[in-house]
């Protein structure tokens, strides 16, 4: 067997295991459902019940990388704080060890017909639930396939003597074995991978060239959870740091202690390479888990100095409702009036930010819009459960309609979210695509956008005030906005026939325009409920 035939099959195996991992952790993932992001929201009200649902949470994923990125998103958002955070990323550490644990046993007449299960159960499964489960069995075979292409491929090398300088070196010198497995592991982003490949290596390598490479994995997993953190917030940044934090310490703990942490592994736990491989990733974590826990609130203080600044609270949910209130309907209906102001307020901050990320091309506003869209989702939800709640208490005829009018603005505020995302998309699409937009149509739609932005102001202003005037003026407006849509969109037609214009750019373009004119509707809609 030639190096180039090697070389494929070693690729090939490593492709099956990437490929099995993902299909493997997308199962489990939709198999749980939305569970896993109420269970981070909830159950990390302290940090040994954080650490736990980390532990939880990694298991099912089967990847601590995206349970580290879902924190960093939740911190982002003002779901999560630092300490709660920190006792999730120390909880993960734990959790992808037992992707090591399992891989590390002799498993591998299970492949095929795991494959074989998965396949059947996925494709011919009559509920969602047992297609999901399918789908993970799938992954699992595949999975354990491609650590045994690795495995029999990398056996000749064995006895090749550059291969076996290389190891010798990563005895002799661990911090170059450290560097090795950190650079592996930060190019395909997945510490679980990256164990997968160094156990697979078990029959040809020893357990002190392997250690240095297994805390290296530590260290490289953690360029997912910093990708993950730029153009994000103050409080992200701090959760992309703790878990950098984590990590490194654990590292130079085990790193100076190298020699009899080699020797406990070698003598202690457990006799083939590949189990004494798995059980040090694992008492590597808890250990690094063990010495910063008692430290908590120093490693948090840590943190923050390391990434200064003063953290701004993001509340979700309602502020306003309260379900005593609705013995008192009139009371209660002002709460919903306020509630419904409050979302409003997102719904506009989001349409600014769609706009804005779209004309300036601006890709750091992509995750406060995806934030705010939860946000206002949530508000629907509630708003919309509170009203239908309150409408079983005896209201008079007036109580009523007002029940019904503000859930109408419910549902048009909602919609006014939904285009500003819609937006937002076509924005990442323009800047992914790097779509060429003339200076003529970026000019009407900046001269488009400013009259629906002055509508919204107005909306909320009049539903606040409860000023049916100025309702009246938004309803004047949009009809403005109508005929500048119809213009606008007859202007691009003819520079599309001139082929002055890209035509998916073109595309492009359209939705956009349809998109700015929908939510005019929705807010002429919203000042229609108040004047009649």
């Amino acid at each position: 067997m030639d190096i180039l035939e090697i070389m494929v099959q070693l690729v090939a195996g490593l492709g099956l295991f990437l490929f099995g991992l993902q299909m493997m952790a997308s199962g489990m993932q939709k198999a749980a459902g939305d569970k896993l992001r109420r269970i981070l929201e909830v159950l990390t009200s302290n940090p040994f019940l954080a650490v736990m649902t980390g532990i939880i949470i990694t298991v099912l994923l089967q990847s601590s990388s995206t349970a580290t990125v879902m924190v960093v998103g939740f911190a982002n958002a003002g779901i999560m704080g630092l300490s709660q955070a920190v006792g999730v990323i120390m909880g993960s550490a734990i959790g992808t060890t037992v992707t090591a644990q399992i891989v590390s046993f002799n498993i591998d007449a299970i492949a095929i017909p795991a494959i074989g299960l998965g396949a059947l159960v996925n494709y011919y499964g009559r509920k969602r639930l047992h297609k999901y489960l399918g789908q993970a069995v799938l992954g699992f075979g595949l999975l354990i396939l491609g650590m045994t292409i690795m495995s029999d491929v990398m056996k000749p090398f064995k006895d090749v003597e550059a291969f076996q300088n290389m190891l010798v070196a990563f005895s002799d010198i661990p911090l170059l074995g450290m560097l090795g497995g950190a650079i592996f592991t930060a190019l395909i982003q997945s510490s679980s991978a990256a164990m997968g490949v160094i156990i697979a290596l078990a029959d040809v390598i020893t357990i002190e060239a392997a250690l240095p490479l297994m805390i290296g994995t530590n260290l490289g997993t953690c360029i997912t959870a910093v990708l993950a953190s730029i153009g994000t917030n103050l409080a992200a940044r701090r959760a992309a740091v703790a878990h950098v934090s984590f990590n490194l310490i654990g590292i130079i703990v085990i790193m100076i202690l190298l020699q009899p942490f080699t020797y406990l592994v070698a003598n202690y736990l457990g006799t083939e390479v590949a189990r004494q491989i798995a059980n040090a990733h694992s008492v590597f974590n808890i250990f690094t888990t063990l010495l910063i826990f008692p430290l908590f609130k120093y490693f948090n203080l840590l943190v923050k100095r390391i990434v200064p600044g003063k953290e701004v609270e993001v509340r979700t949910g309602s502020k306003y409702l309260d379900r005593l209130m609705q013995k008192t309907p009139a009371a209660a209906i002002g709460a919903v009036r306020k509630e419904i102001l409050h979302m409003a307020g997102i719904a506009q901050e989001m349409v600014h930010e769609a706009a804005e990320a779209f004309l300036k091309n601006d890709p750091k506003r992509i995750s406060h819009v995806n934030q705010m869209e939860e946000m206002v989702d949530e508000l629907e939800k509630e708003i919309t459960i509170y009203l239908s709640e309150l409408s079983q208490h005896s209201l008079t005829k007036h109580q009523s309609r007002a029940v019904s009018r503000l859930s109408l603005a419910v549902n048009d505020i909602e919609r006014i979210g939904d285009h500003a995302q819609n937006i937002l998309q076509l924005a990442e699409i323009k800047m992914g695509d790097k779509l060429p937009f003339t200076e003529e149509a970026l000019s009407e739609l900046k001269e488009l956008y400013p009259k629906i932005e002055s509508m919204m102001e107005k909306a909320i202003t009049a539903f606040e005030r409860e000023d049916v005037e100025l309702a009246r003026e938004v309803i004047k407006e949009d009809a403005s906005v109508d005929d500048m849509e119809k213009k606008l969109r007859n202007h691009h037609i003819n520079r599309l026939n001139a082929k002055k214009c890209h035509p998916h750019a073109g595309v492009v373009y359209l939705d956009i325009l349809s998109n700015f004119e929908r939510i005019g509707d929705h807010t002429k809609n919203l000042a229609e409920i108040l004047v009649e």
